[in-house]
């Protein structure tokens, strides 16, 4: 099922990872027709999201609008499970040691 267009390769990538990283199952396609731009309509060279379960949508719709926006200003720090370092909230990679954070901590 196509989810959505991506503005870049680049995001749209960025995107399929962050989905990966929820346990949604995703795939980008039209990577590589961006060299196609003029011979075909630019709205048919956009990357394009397709979930692989249709149940999926709703959620992944979530994380990719978290993902565009941020965290809300003055959301609380987060500690790192692994060294104990304190984080900002935008951080989902520890600075110190490289761990995830944990998105059952949100």
């Amino acid at each position: 099922m196509k989810l959505m267009l991506a503005p870049n390769t680049v995001t749209g990538q960025h995107w399929v990872n962050l989905l990966a990283v929820a346990g949604i199952h995703c795939e980008l396609h039209n990577r590589y027709l961006n060299g196609a731009l003029g011979e075909i309509p630019a709205e048919q060279c956009a990357p394009e999201l397709w979930l692989v379960d249709e149940r999926d949508e709703a959620i992944a719709r979530k994380v990719i609008e978290a993902a565009v926006h941020g965290p809300p200003a003055g959301s609380p720090l987060w500690r790192c499970a692994h060294c104990g370092e304190m984080l900002e909230a935008q951080f989902t990679v520890c600075w110190q040691c490289g761990t995830a954070r944990d998105p059952l901590d949100d």
